[in-house]
């Protein structure tokens, strides 16, 4: 399972790196994540400069999508040949966004009918026919949405659950927690995830 990170200059840390790091823990069960971006680097909304390990072009090949937030977004998504490059396929690739990661979905034309994102996009997408629930992760079939920066590792665990099973994701989940917290994040990262993992592609689609 090949998996592209999307990564542009301003991006949230939290949103690329934790999804990043829970993912490729189950590389021995053929999960392969990689930032994704333009260039050689990408520097995040702290300054924070890390190498590209796929071109954007690697998002038509990936078998999942994650769009992360960030500062540049509302600019990036009116950046022609910034969109040209993303390729999807939501009958084939699992997608998911998080945060204003999710206006890369209403761009491009495949945002879900029901969605969650956080505050500050809220606004922006209200504008739209799409349902915006108060949760942590929202599906509909092939695409995930999360609100909030540490919804990261429920977003990545839908992933990892869609490939390796719940009980595979759950455990990784539960080996990143917290000491003293681990069975009652797990138990709770349980009932989140697996509620969102068989949700049929409703009509209307997209909006």
């Amino acid at each position: 399972m090949k998996i592209a990170i999307v990564t542009l200059d301003g991006f949230n840390e939290l949103d690329s790196f934790v999804a990043l790091s829970i993912l490729n823990r189950a590389k021995a069960d053929g999960v392969c994540a990689e930032i994704t971006g333009t260039g050689e680097t990408v520097t995040s909304m702290n300054g924070v400069t890390v190498t590209v390990q796929q071109p954007l072009s690697f998002v038509a090949k990936a078998d999942a999508v994650l769009f992360g937030s960030g500062i540049h977004t509302r600019d990036q998504i009116n950046t022609p040949e910034l969109m040209a490059k993303l390729s999807l396929d939501p009958s084939r690739q699992l997608i998911g966004a998080q945060c204003s990661g999710v206006l890369f979905l209403h761009r491009l034309g495949i945002l879900p009918a029901t969605i969650t994102t956080d505050t500050k996009t809220r606004p922006v997408l209200a504008r739209t026919d799409a349902v915006i629930e108060d949760r942590p992760l929202v599906a509909q079939g092939n695409i995930v949405t999360s609100g909030g920066c540490l919804s990261s590792s429920y977003l990545a665990g839908w992933m990892l659950a869609k490939h390796v099973g719940i009980d595979k994701a759950i455990s990784i989940l539960e080996y990143v927690a917290p000491v003293g917290q681990k069975s009652q994040f797990a138990k709770q990262a349980r009932d989140i995830i697996s509620k969102q993992l068989d949700i049929p592609a409703k009509r209307p689609l997209y909006c």
